[in-house]
């Protein structure tokens, strides 16, 4: 055999792999609303995107950020803001993107020369800014009462009072960000992104630079995060200060770790697992907090790489 035909052979495992978890994924999200009540199927896709962008951002640069929660709750009170004074749908979906974008900018280019706590420490200072602003600009955000009853225009014939109308609006969004993040991995700029990652000393010396391929993926992870938190604020109809929370930056952080860093696959169903788990715990009137972090110790003590991570290793060594 040859050695192009031995390389061949080598990686179409791996690409079959992709493609079933692709396809798997795909049928699932499809039949989700039907599975369980749109609302909560919408969250997973909202979540999972935000998680998608996270792990984009940590799994990928190992830049590990605690104040991802900025740019979703930007997002999600651009989205608002511009749905209550008429603006069509696309618009305020797009205007909240763009807008947690914009934010990116500043806070990629002071917290990228940093790294380590330092750079945490750095994105949760900037979190706990916009959280205070947030708290404090009542004209834009409501304050503590938030944003509520705008509405949401109908498009093209789609009647979006109708929550499975919204999740698969919100689907074919989700879509085209996960095609993002995982276009963005699977080139040379995600190869050299995860060289930047392991040793920066040693993709400095073959010409990358480190400092640019970190903002680079900041600006791509905060823009997925906001166009996460838009689907989010499209969904519910409504935005509090929760968004902005730094406990929704520690989320979306678990939903990461629980699901599997470097999968892309694991962030999603992680988000999922992290909803489900809360959405039962509170019908049945359990302790969400505690019963939700006994599951997480146990999955990082037993399932180091995560829920998918451990069982696409496990396959592999199969």
């Amino acid at each position: 055999m040859s050695a192009v035909s031995k390389v061949g052979a080598t990686r179409d495992p791996a690409r079959v792999t992709r493609a079933a978890w692709l396809i798997g994924l795909g049928v699932l999200l499809l039949a989700l609303p039907h599975l369980i009540y749109p609302v909560l199927a919408l969250d997973i896709l909202a979540w999972g995107l935000f998680a998608v962008a996270f792990d984009l951002l940590f799994g990928f640069s190992g830049l590990l950020s605690f104040g991802h929660a900025a740019f979703w709750g930007t997002s999600a009170y651009l989205t608002a803001f511009l749905l209550g004074h008429g603006q069509s749908v696309p618009v305020a979906i797009a205007g909240g993107t763009l807008g947690a974008l914009a934010l990116a900018v500043p806070v990629a280019f002071l917290s990228v020369r940093s790294s380590g706590i330092y750079f945490s420490m750095i994105t949760l200072a900037f979190a706990q800014m916009v959280s205070f602003l947030a708290l404090q600009w009542t004209d834009l955000t409501g304050g503590e009462n938030g944003l509520q009853g705008f509405a949401r225009p109908s498009l093209l014939g789609l009647d979006f009072s109708d929550a499975q109308v919204r999740y698969y609006v919100c689907l074919v969004l989700f879509a085209l960000g996960f095609g993002v993040a995982y276009r963005a991995v699977r080139s040379p700029f995600g190869q050299a992104q995860q060289a930047v990652r392991d040793s920066e000393q040693r993709a400095q010396s073959v010409g990358y630079n480190p400092a640019r391929f970190k903002f680079t993926a900041f600006l791509l992870s905060a823009g997925l995060a906001g166009l996460a938190g838009a689907m989010y604020t499209f969904g519910h109809g409504v935005v509090s200060l929760e968004v902005v929370n730094w406990r929704t930056s520690g989320e979306v952080v678990m939903m990461t770790l629980l699901g599997g860093t470097t999968t892309l696959f694991g962030p999603v169903i992680g988000a999922g697992l992290v909803l489900l788990l809360r959405d039962v715990l509170t019908t049945a009137n359990l302790p969400v907090g505690i019963v939700t972090g006994v599951v997480f110790v146990l999955v990082v003590l037993f399932f180091r790489r995560g829920v998918v991570g451990t069982l696409q290793h496990w396959l592999r060594r199969r």
